[in-house]
């Protein structure tokens, strides 16, 4: 699921998740589990945003930092009844389970990876909550990054809402050994599988990047331009903080996450170069064909000061202009 292709969605699997309820195999995400009385306070020390506040059922987007303030993680925080779970790309459990567990003492903290016990689809578009209430979910959570326990295909499940794919999405995370059971009943219910690469298109188009693709552990937290949704600044000292601070008392950043439509057909490969003038300002780390923009669409870094909507770069691949993202959810004319 991290690796994007640079080619154009099928136009079936697209229209599912623009208009209607796509279903895309989420297996090998990760998930990592803290249990014990202290796992708010421990895990709070160690994330961007706020946790000790997050109520049962909600959750939050964070980075998880190291001590120099770079990303070494970037999470979707889950608060359920008896634990916090941090869900992200797949194969970053190892590395997050060994960062937290360096620096648990004597908290009373248990650390589990769910990948051998739980697995995820990602079900999205505007008729996604029909799908589900008509496959027996009794709740549908309505605000992001909530969640609600459900039966669907006779397997309990959480049901996590989220905008990984465009404006209305869930993650349907049940046991692993269901997995194929719960797709198959989301399929009974009127969703449609569909392929990567239309999944890529929409998250492209979503503005939302992936670690290791998109995001490194070279990067800092605002360089994504995520500050609203995944940096609490009021919040009490974390690992990495100290840095954020200095970059938000400064006001700035040398480079910016941004979206880039290109002029042409080419989708460009990644680490395509970007330039005004003379200069190379900036460079695509993962891109698409857009079915909104009728054109390739790149999320890429560019540096401060060229990074406006409406700036007009130049690639390889011929002239592009930086646009805002979220794309809006009408097409383009």
């Amino acid at each position: 699921m991290n690796n994007p292709t640079p080619a154009t969605p099928e136009p079936a699997d697209y229209r599912d998740l623009t208009a209607g309820a796509g279903l895309v195999d989420f297996f090998d995400r990760t998930q990592v589990e803290l249990r014990g009385n202290d796992r708010a306070k421990f895990l709070h020390g160690f994330c961007t945003n706020e946790i000790r506040r997050l109520p049962v059922g909600a959750g939050c987007e964070a980075f998880v930092l190291n001590v120099q303030g770079k990303i070494l993680g970037h999470v979707l925080v889950f608060c359920d009844p008896e634990a916090l779970v941090l869900e992200t790309v797949p194969g970053q459990a190892a590395r997050l389970l060994a960062h937290l567990d360096r620096y648990l003492i004597r908290e009373q903290v248990t650390l589990r990876d769910l990948g051998a016990e739980r697995a995820e689809w990602l079900l999205a578009g505007p008729a996604a909550p029909q799908v589900l209430a008509a496959a027996g979910a009794a709740h549908i959570p309505t605000e992001p990054m909530s969640s609600v326990a459900v039966t669907i295909g006779g397997e309990q499940v959480l049901l996590r809402r989220v905008q990984l794919a465009g404006p209305v999405g869930f993650l349907i995370d049940g046991p692993r050994g269901a997995h194929a059971g719960i797709g198959a009943a989301l399929e009974a219910a009127g969703a449609t599988r569909v392929g990567e690469l239309a999944w890529q298109s929409r998250r492209i188009e979503a503005g939302w990047p992936l670690y290791g693709v998109d995001i490194t552990d070279k990067n800092l937290p605002q360089e994504l331009d995520r500050d609203r949704l995944a940096i609490n600044f009021t919040k009490g000292c974390y690992l990495g903080q100290e840095t954020v601070a200095r970059i938000d008392a400064l006001g700035h950043v040398n480079k910016i996450l941004v979206g880039v439509r290109f002029r042409t057909d080419e989708v460009p490969p990644t680490g395509t170069e970007l330039s005004l003038g003379e200069q190379v300002v900036g460079h695509v780390t993962s891109a698409c064909f857009s079915p909104l923009l009728h054109a390739p669409l790149a999320l890429a870094y560019v540096r401060r000061g060229e990074n406006e909507p409406g700036t007009s770069l130049v690639a390889s691949t011929g002239p592009a202009e930086i646009v805002r993202l979220p794309l809006p959810e009408t097409p383009s004319s």
